[in-house]
């Protein structure tokens, strides 16, 4: 039996051993249990305490995607990287031109109302030239954006979660790049066996200090996966506002299997979840309690309200954001697991 740090190097000595028919096992640096008082660290120490320790059954063996999971997965963190590099750009762009006091005076700095820039001149040339190459990166990676996210739609056709994720587009603030986002990065969603482990996987438990009769619960642990949990947050903010079906909502939900009960199911914001019946089978959507679907994700949606707790003033935002993705979530029961 072999078992190692997950680290830089990825998984391909897991797969290596394992196409050897060895067992091996990957495991997280941050869930090894370790001495607080133990200051001396070396390869020798390491491999004694993961011996000793996966004896003991004392490690938890993280999950490895396959390779296909893991190709998508890397591209979609590609667009997040590049996403990354765009504001930086415009960061440094803004910046630049705050220091000659030029401002836009319009509502909109970005997008088709970027256009202003062009007409932008520099009290100096040296600053001029400094402008242009502030202004050429900005397009640079607007195109460098706009290139992989093409290639991350095309890519994920020929998916075998593509249907997953084609499901969760019926969902509010949730299109093509968000629910691909969602399922590259949680993967098999059969491998959770309660709600509390994809919501710890997610990092969205409340943290909680309590003490005797003293119970203190504050926010969410955001300990988890930090690239599926801002997926989750930025679809749930359209979760502000009223439900309404826009004309591009209607070409997403023109197909009615695509549809299910999700749009019947829809709450304010504000709201706490009554218990919902599931969807009747006979509406033309698979019965999700026949798996467990339903109960799984609606004890989820139960569980991240009751996190939330009495809303106020200075915690308003963060316990509305939280009843927002518990809204997604029960409204994603019929197809978080497939």
């Amino acid at each position: 039996m072999f078992v190692y740090e997950a680290g830089p190097c990825g998984y391909w000595l897991y797969r290596y051993l394992t196409g050897k028919r060895l067992a091996c096992h990957v495991v997280a640096p941050s869930l090894i249990p370790r001495k607080a008082g133990d200051r001396v660290k070396t390869d020798r120490r390491d491999a004694i305490t993961l011996a000793r320790l996966m004896r003991s059954g004392d490690l938890s063996s993280i999950y490895v995607p396959g390779i296909e999971d893991e190709a998508l997965r890397d591209l979609s963190r590609g667009r997040d990287d590049a996403m990354q590099d765009l504001k930086r750009s415009k960061r440094r762009l803004k910046s630049f031109l705050l220091r000659q006091d030029i401002r836009y005076e319009g509502r909109a700095a970005w997008n088709p109302a970027h256009l202003w820039l062009s007409e932008v001149v520099c009290p100096t040339p040296p600053q001029q030239i400094v402008f242009q190459e502030y202004l050429r990166a900005v397009s640079e990676q607007h195109e460098r954006v706009q290139r992989v996210e093409h290639e991350l739609h095309e890519a994920v056709q020929g998916w075998r979660l593509y249907p997953v994720v084609k499901a969760l587009q019926a969902l509010r603030g949730v299109e093509l790049t968000g629910a691909v986002i969602l399922m590259t990065e949680l993967g098999d969603l059969t491998r959770f066996e309660n709600p509390r482990q994809l919501m710890s996987y997610l990092g969205l438990t409340p943290s909680e200090y309590s003490s005797g009769a003293r119970r203190h619960q504050g926010g969410i642990t955001k300990a988890g996966n930090s690239h599926a949990r801002r997926a989750l947050v930025e679809g749930a903010w359209a979760y502000r506002y009223p439900a309404k079906v826009s004309r591009h909502l209607q070409l997403r939900l023109k197909s009615k299997h695509e549809i299910g009960p999700t749009w019947a199911g829809e709450r304010p914001m504000g709201a706490r979840l009554p218990l919902q019946n599931p969807p009747d089978p006979q509406e033309g959507c698979q019965h999700p309690s026949s798996t467990g679907a339903w109960p799984l994700a609606h004890a989820a949606a139960k569980e991240m309200l009751r996190s939330c707790g009495p809303v106020s003033p200075c915690s308003r935002r963060s316990a509305t954001t939280r009843r927002a993705k518990a809204c997604t979530f029960e409204t994603a029961a019929c197809w978080l697991w497939p």
